[in-house]
């Protein structure tokens, strides 16, 4: 007998009670993850496997046993802004990068150059660089040398790139040093040093996606729009960065290339998918990178990593050129060491594509004025029972410490709010992206199957098993989640919560060669991250402290849609008020001077 959901505007939010349910399915490593890859695609044998795994898991009640009245919703459907955002920049969506980037520069606070700072560690910023290039202190040529030493050096054991060619790069840096001594850099993102997540084109790097093959069935011949941007800022790519294969999960672990280390703990992982991306930023090789995010995959890393990771608003960004190409969870977003030079790399790749500029209708782009305190007090919607679902009371307690912060310096309120069916929102974004990456792939990718780490031919296994009503289904599902959204957004400013549910996981020697799956991590890291995917709104993770073991804390902030300014806002308040020292990683390079 199938339940009937009453539609989401009759759902009375005093009787909702918090039940995200815990994801069921074994931890599998070495022998015991091969033989369950190969049982769950057996022809007969795999298919009651799924039908176990989908009803352990609900999926099957949620999706085919359960009456939705919602129509569908095919991909975030936004209605037009009620107010605009105060005390901000706007930028032109149509004109030269160049121009939104000088625009950006003239919204940061004032600068003070890193060659000035005798104190605690900290990152050199975008605005260091620029300097020191203009004042002769260095050039981007000589950077590029320890660049290409650091990398080298990392390559062994900590693989943060999938494609590099230390000559490309330094043919980069040539052209970018002569323009400077021609006194003709192209913006201040000239000869910053920049990293690309493998499902990202930067030609004449090809894209495998984390895979061993990709690249055969795709060949890449012209970069991606958000790359050509940047390239046109004179931004230097010092390659792709290595990632979690396909984007299939979110430690960052590749057996093929080899699995990128924690900075902060190389006995742990990254995060991913963009695991590279994050590291590299985070042992401070390049002051940013660009990652794609489906479900998390910026912010998680970025998270764990102590670097900050922006998800813009769905349609904000054109993901021509990725992999998944125009999807609807997907977008693509930078991952820097500090707010500012997130705000500098998102001004020049913003701008949507002709398709979403027709159907979604994005208002004019802005970034905040942080020069002017408008915009404060915000008002922060924070469900408590969610809030502090984690597995480490440091995470919620240091998170939680941080709004009592907004609210003492800046006068936000910090409203509770009930959210519905987030035990719907992980499988609406499971069932998407599954069936959208799987749309991307065939049939090309059925022959190369056996090339496939094994945590992929599991997870695709089951993406397989999804069919055209569970999308619908998924999609119906999306509708009712956005209406609860929407209207708390009519109460609140920013959802705010930790970025993910738990702090760097342990790297497992056994998962090294082969790979591993754990659901369990996946859903701790993922717990809070998804909603901005399916609902496409954007969201970005700020870092905020450490646990009792060293190991980098984030909390996201979720804004309405096409508000990055106010998310952007409160994240640099936090980064200036929230001052704890940052921490120097473990693995670390000064590439202004060599390690």
């Amino acid at each position: 007998m199938k339940m009937v959901m009453v539609p989401a505007s009759e759902v009375q939010l005093t009787e909702v009670k918090y039940d995200l349910g815990e994801i069921q399915a074994p931890r599998l490593t070495g022998l015991s993850l091969k033989l369950f890859a190969t049982l769950i695609n057996a022809p007969l044998v795999g298919s009651f496997i799924i039908a176990y795994l989908r009803q352990q898991n609900k999926m099957d009640q949620m999706l085919r046993n359960t009456v939705i009245p919602e129509p569908p919703m095919f991909k975030p459907e936004f209605p037009p802004p009620q107010e605009q955002e105060a005390g901000v920049v706007h930028l032109e969506e149509d004109g030269k990068p160049q121009d939104r980037v000088e625009a950006a520069s003239r919204c940061l606070p004032h600068h003070h150059p890193a060659t000035t700072w005798n104190s605690e560690f900290r990152y050199w910023k975008i605005r260091d660089y620029a300097y020191a290039y203009r004042s002769g202190l260095t050039t981007p040529s000589m950077v590029a040398e320890h660049v290409i030493s650091a990398v080298e050096e990392c390559k062994p054991r900590t693989p943060l790139l999938i494609s590099f060619n230390p000559e490309e790069v330094r043919k980069q840096a040539a052209a970018s040093t002569q323009r400077f001594e021609e006194g003709n850099p192209l913006s201040i993102l000239d000869g910053i040093f920049m990293a690309v997540k493998d499902d990202i084109d930067c030609y004449p790097h090809q894209s495998k996606g984390g895979t061993t093959w990709l690249h055969d069935i795709r060949p890449v011949t012209k970069d991606g729009v958000a790359v050509s941007r940047l390239r046109s800022c004179g931004v230097i790519f010092v390659g792709k960065a290595n990632m979690h294969e396909l984007g299939m999960g979110d430690t960052g672990m590749n057996p093929h290339h080899g699995t990128p280390r924690n900075p902060h703990d190389p006995q742990r992982y990254t995060g991913g998918s963009s695991s590279g991306s994050a590291a590299i930023v985070a042992s401070g090789i390049c002051p940013a990178a660009l990652g794609s995010d489906a479900g998390g995959s910026i912010r998680i890393p970025a998270s764990i990593c102590g670097v900050v990771g922006l998800k813009t608003t769905y349609g904000r960004t054109d993901t021509t050129g990725t992999l998944c190409g125009p999807g609807t969870v997907e977008v693509i977003g930078p991952i820097a060491s500090s707010v500012d030079d997130v705000m500098l790399i998102y001004a020049a790749m913003l701008g949507s594509s002709p398709a979403d500029k027709i159907s979604l209708r994005p208002p004019i782009p802005c970034l905040p004025d942080l020069s002017s305190n408008v915009g404060f007090p915000m008002r922060l919607g924070k469900y408590t029972q969610w809030f502090d679902d984690v597995s480490s009371p440091d995470i919620s307690s240091i998170c939680g410490q941080v709004l009592t912060s907004l609210s003492e310096m800046h006068g936000c309120e910090i409203v509770e709010i009930t959210i519905p069916e987030l035990q719907q929102m992980r499988l609406a974004q499971v069932v998407s992206y599954g069936c959208e990456l799987l749309c991307s792939l065939v049939p090309q990718f059925q022959k190369r199957f056996q090339k496939l780490a094994l945590d992929s031919r599991i997870n695709l296994a089951v993406c397989q098993s999804f069919t055209a009503s569970d999308y619908v289904a998924a999609q119906r599902l999306r509708r009712r989640l956005m209406y609860y959204h929407m209207e708390i957004f009519k109460k609140v400013d920013i959802i705010v919560t930790p970025s993910t549910g738990m702090t760097a996981p342990t790297i497992h020697p056994s998962a090294l060669d082969c790979g591993e799956s754990d659901l369990e991590v996946t859903g701790n890291l993922m717990k809070f991250a998804v909603t901005a995917n399916v609902l496409g709104f954007p969201a970005i993770s700020v870092p905020v402290g450490y646990d009792k073991q060293g190991l980098p804390i984030g909390l996201q902030l979720m804004g309405r849609p096409w508000c990055e300014a106010t998310i952007l806002r409160l994240a640099a308040a936090i980064e200036q008020q929230w001052n704890e020292p940052k921490r120097k990683p473990v693995i670390y390079f000064d590439v202004t001077k060599g390690k």
